[in-house]
């Protein structure tokens, strides 16, 4: 697994676009984290009835412990930045042929996709680092005394935002593996994820159709439900929050075997391909 990661590291130590990419993960995540916060802050500063207001119904959605969730929902909308950097990783093996090169050297079929498992899960876990250390830095800063003490309540957020970045960044390696044109990939990526999905959820839901939980992102994105933010004067809304912490459980599972299923066909169709 060393020789894979070194060699790994040789294909992008020099690769300038990739080192742009990551830096703009590593600022997206806290600025549109502070972002939100300042938009928090201007509505709840203001003295009239609708600051009062918006007060009592969110809280302070980045003190502890409501900072590991609502930080976590937040970051979660920019999963296409990581993804855009994932895409750009496969189809680059294609575009200079140096997935071939890996295979007449000496590695295995199995191996090459190794690697490219262990990128996607190096990229995933930078990124859980960045929410982690924003929703940190930011819980502690706005946490009163009796807030911090609860600091360590909702840490589980930290592992589920981790295995929902993972599983989503393999849908996008599996979207650049399969059509190995970086700007094509990136296109269908995008139009699926932020069109063709939603869409697909409008109709279930106006039919009634009881699937919106189980296509491809929707899986994972249950794992970090909305915040709770009219629970106090919705019961309703209360209730479909509560159900949706249960079914997290059921996620964790759902998004295991999805994502595990991705994996599988990459290293199925790799294997066959012809290069």
């Amino acid at each position: 697994m060393k020789q894979l990661l070194r060699i790994e590291w040789l294909k992008i130590k020099h690769y300038a676009a990739f080192w742009w990419m990551l830096g703009i993960v590593l600022f997206t995540y806290p600025a549109i984290n502070l972002l939100f916060q300042n938009i928090y802050q201007n509505i709840t500063s203001r003295k009239d009835m609708a600051g009062n207001a918006a007060k009592f119904l969110l809280g302070n959605p980045f003190a502890f412990p409501d900072a590991w969730h609502s930080i976590a929902y937040f970051s979660s909308w920019f999963l296409l930045v990581p993804a855009i950097l994932i895409i750009m990783l496969i189809t680059n093996e294609y575009h200079y042929k140096t997935h071939r090169q890996n295979i007449i050297d000496g590695w295995t079929r199995n191996q090459f996709i190794t690697a490219k498992l262990l990128d996607v899960v190096i990229i995933a876990f930078i990124v859980t680092i960045v929410y982690t250390l924003v929703a940190a830095i930011l819980g502690i800063y706005y946490s009163d005394a009796v807030n911090a003490q609860r600091w360590s309540e909702e840490l589980y957020f930290i592992p589920l935002f981790f295995l929902m970045t993972f599983a989503q960044l393999s849908i996008a390696f599996f979207i650049g593996y399969l059509i190995k044109k970086a700007f094509i990939a990136l296109a269908v990526f995008f139009f699926y994820m932020l069109i063709v999905e939603n869409l697909i959820k409008v109709y279930f839901a106006y039919k009634s159709i009881p699937l919106n939980a189980y296509l491809p992102f929707e899986i994972s994105n249950r794992l970090i439900p909305r915040p709770n933010f009219l629970g106090k004067i919705d019961e309703a809304a209360n209730k479909a929050y509560l159900d949706s912490l249960a079914a997290i459980q059921w996620h964790v599972i759902y998004t295991l075997i999805f994502t595990a299923i991705i994996w599988w066909i990459c290293y199925r169709l790799f294997k066959k391909a012809d290069i």
